[in-house]
């Protein structure tokens, strides 16, 4: 009998969820190349050489372990960043998702160049502190580390839709992430216990040896695809 799929999980695997990835094609091929997809975002990138970095190096290593994690295509450890606010995108040109006063076609570094004026003199909403509350297929989804952690990011948000122009319909429900992979295939629904097992583990392990992941300060970044994201303005 095969194990029961928890709610947070259940889209990953081949029996709840028989639909196609949904960046495969446009973001990454089958098999696990990534393809250009230009934009512009604000991350915070993982402290290198930090206690924290090393011990989510050590969950994503044993992701990769997985017999069947070839049905993963992992972005490389230095590209692995938190998003505070989502940028525009090539393949995401229609609003919500880009700024009403900014014409639809406008060339991506046109964009870019644009944001990095509106964003001189930034100040940021303060520092704050996150912590890993699940484990999933995808990565790590995290949180403020505190109700206060959590409102500062809140306001960073509310900040940063002001000179981006937009709020997308999830701006405040915004689930927080560290992407360690996409998926090219749905897990099989036989192997749901073994990654359950992993995930609950490696929570665990994060909960010990990395109560706070140490990040950089929010930097407005640019891309090309989903393996570096360049730091062109360090905020706040």
């Amino acid at each position: 009998m095969l194990a029961t799929v928890r709610p947070s999980l259940a889209g990953f695997f081949e029996g709840s969820n028989p639909k196609p990835p949904i960046h495969l094609g446009t973001r990454y091929d089958a098999s696990g190349n990534f393809l250009l997809e230009p934009g512009n975002t604000v991350v915070c990138h993982l402290v290198e050489d930090s206690p924290s970095q090393a011990a989510i190096v050590e969950v994503r290593e044993r992701m990769l372990a997985m017999p069947d994690a070839n049905r993963l295509a992992f972005t490389p450890i230095s590209s692995l960043h938190m998003t505070l606010f989502q940028g525009i995108i090539e393949y995401r040109r229609r609003l919500p998702y880009w700024p009403s006063d900014v014409p639809l076609d406008t060339g991506i570094d046109d964009m870019t160049r644009l944001y990095l004026e509106r964003l001189q003199g930034f100040e940021g909403n303060g520092a704050f502190r996150v912590k890993t509350i699940g484990v999933t297929p995808n990565g790590l989804t995290v949180a403020g580390a505190t109700e206060e952690d959590r409102q500062i990011l809140k306001a960073w948000r509310d900040a940063l839709s002001v000179p981006f122009g937009y709020r997308h319909p999830d701006h405040d429900a915004y689930v927080f992430h560290i992407t360690f992979a996409y998926q090219l295939r749905r897990l099989a629904d036989e192997r749901t216990a073994a990654w359950q097992d992993l995930f609950d583990e490696s929570l665990s392990f994060l909960e010990r040896e990395a109560p706070v992941i140490e990040l950089e300060p929010p930097a407005f970044c640019s891309f090309r695809d989903m393996k570096h994201f360049e730091e062109l303005l360090v905020l706040g």
